[in-house]
C-alpha cells in the first residue's frame, strides 16, 4: 500500500495538473477563496483572478504577521451589499460587483486591482482591530483606523504599494466630495488622508503633494508607531524604519 508520505508527495507533484488533488489549508493567518460569480459579475471575477490584487494583498499580510487564528477572504457576488468584514465568522467578503463602480471611474484594470489591494488591506484592518481587541471609540473612529492600516500596509511596500495608495486616493477623489458613506469619512476627507500619510513617509518621492498635504493630518510617523505597537504580538519579525523602502 502506497504511504501516505508517498501519497502527499504524489500529490504536491500532480497538483497543477489534478483536480482532484488540493493542498490542506493553513489553520491561521489570512486565507482567501473565490466563489462562482454570477453572469453579470464575470468580467469582474476574471480581473481578481488574473490581476491577483487579494493575493498579493494576503501575501504580504502573511509575511509580516503571525495571525493565530484564520481570516478567510471569500471573493464572491454580493448583489450589491458590499465589501465588508464580518466579525462573527472572521470572514472579509470582498464583492465582485464593487469592481464594476472601479471600473467605471477608473477606467483601467491595472488601477482596478491597485484599489482592490487597499481594499482587502482595509478590511483586513477591520479583522486586526477584532483579533487584537482594539479600543475604538465609536464605528467612524475603526473606519479611520483601518484606512490608516491599509495606507500602512502599502506604504510599508515601498513605491509599488505608494502608487496604489494614490490611486486609491485618486478613486476616492473621483467618488465624490460630498457626505460620508455610512459610517465612513467623506471621500475626500479619505482622499486627503491617504496623501498625508504618503508625503510624510515618502516625500522625496512625492513632491507634487509638499503644497497639497501642508499642516494636514495624520501623521505618518503617529500612525507608522501606533500600528507596529498594536501588531507587536503578531509581528514575525523587528519593523524597519518609519518611511517607505
Amino acid at each position: 500500500m502506497t504511504s501516505r508520505r508517498t501519497a502527499l508527495a504524489l500529490c504536491a507533484a500532480l497538483l497543477a495538473a489534478s483536480a482532484g488533488c488540493q493542498q490542506a489549508s493553513p489553520a491561521h493567518g489570512f486565507l482567501l477563496r473565490y466563489e462562482t460569480p454570477a453572469a453579470a459579475d464575470e468580467d469582474d471575477a476574471a480581473l481578481l483572478r488574473t490581476r491577483k490584487p487579494a493575493e498579493r494583498a494576503l501575501a504580504a499580510l502573511n509575511a509580516y504577521l503571525d495571525v493565530p487564528a484564520p481570516v478567510t477572504v471569500v471573493a464572491r457576488s454580493c448583489a450589491g451589499e458590499g465589501t465588508g468584514y464580518d466579525p462573527a465568522a472572521h470572514r472579509i467578503e470582498l464583492c465582485y460587483d464593487d469592481l464594476e463602480e472601479e471600473r467605471e471611474l477608473l477606467g483601467d484594470e491595472e488601477a482596478v486591482a491597485a484599489v482592490t489591494t487597499e481594499t482587502v488591506y482595509h478590511e483586513a484592518g477591520h479583522a486586526l482591530i477584532d483579533a487584537l481587541g482594539l479600543p475604538v471609540a465609536s464605528d467612524r473612529a475603526e473606519e479611520d483606523a483601518a484606512d490608516r492600516f491599509a495606507a500602512f500596509m502599502l506604504i510599508r511596500e515601498g513605491p509599488q504599494g505608494e502608487r496604489a495608495l494614490r490611486t486609491a486616493a485618486e478613486e476616492y477623489r473621483l467618488s465624490g466630495a460630498g457626505q460620508g458613506h455610512d459610517e465612513h469619512a467623506p471621500p475626500a476627507d479619505r482622499a486627503a488622508a491617504h496623501l498625508c500619510l504618503l508625503f510624510g513617509a515618502a516625500p522625496e518621492r512625492h513632491p507634487d503633494l509638499a503644497d497639497r498635504t501642508r499642516g494636514c493630518t495624520p501623521d505618518w510617523t503617529t500612525v507608522h508607531d501606533a500600528w507596529t505597537r498594536d501588531l507587536a504580538p503578531l509581528l514575525r519579525h523587528h519593523e524597519p524604519g518609519r518611511g517607505g523602502r
